[in-house]
């Protein structure tokens, strides 16, 4: 009798552990949807404070559907593409960020922590070719299918290596605002 069950454990174990290896898994990636997403930086000098907007955001999320989670993001924006309603302040700022060697701003997560809507992610950020470890705090919702992601973090432009930028010699404040806006489609979007 006991052999018996020490077989049918074992056989139970077996197929539980080939079903595990053949199962399809249930994440899948979810691209950004640029139409809905968009990535604003916010800068203060003592005379005036600006905004910088980019609507060209790309971004892919792994998200598993059995357990309803984002495993990992990933994000990647052209400097070119931000516009703060200013040519000569963003020519200026392309020229203060080499934006010519180092086209892109890249993030790459290697941690998400989600406690009910709020996500705490760990990951490497990329700027003006300086790789340094980050943590970004964002709210999720879902909503008519999609999955939005909202949050916000600081970069010390020191940090990366830049030049403060100055307006009548007077420089910037050390670090500025990043806020993000992502939109993800978990469902295929309808065609109307």
């Amino acid at each position: 009798m006991n052999r018996t069950i020490g077989i049918l454990s074992a056989f139970a174990i077996g197929i539980v552990g080939l079903l595990a290896f053949v199962a399809p898994t249930a994440s899948r990636k979810l691209m950004a949807d640029k139409s809905q997403s968009v990535m604003t930086y916010t800068m203060h000098h003592p005379m005036h404070t600006w905004d910088g907007v980019s609507r060209e955001v790309q971004s892919v999320l792994l998200y598993n559907d059995a357990t309803d989670r984002i495993e990992a993001v990933a994000v990647a924006v052209k400097l070119a593409s931000f516009d703060s309603q200013n040519a000569n302040r963003d020519s200026h700022a392309l020229e203060i960020l080499d934006g010519i060697k180092y086209p892109r701003v890249t993030f790459s997560s290697t941690g998400i922590e989600q406690t009910q809507d709020k996500l705490k992610i760990w990951g490497n950020l990329t700027f003006h070719g300086v790789t340094r470890p980050v943590e970004v705090l964002a709210v999720r919702v879902d909503k008519a299918g999609q999955l939005l992601a909202t949050g916000e973090f600081s970069i010390k432009m020191s940090d990366y290596n830049i030049e403060r930028p100055s307006l009548m010699m007077v420089p910037t404040d050390e670090s500025f605002l990043v806020k993000f806006s992502m939109a993800y489609h978990k469902t295929a979007p309808v065609n109307q």
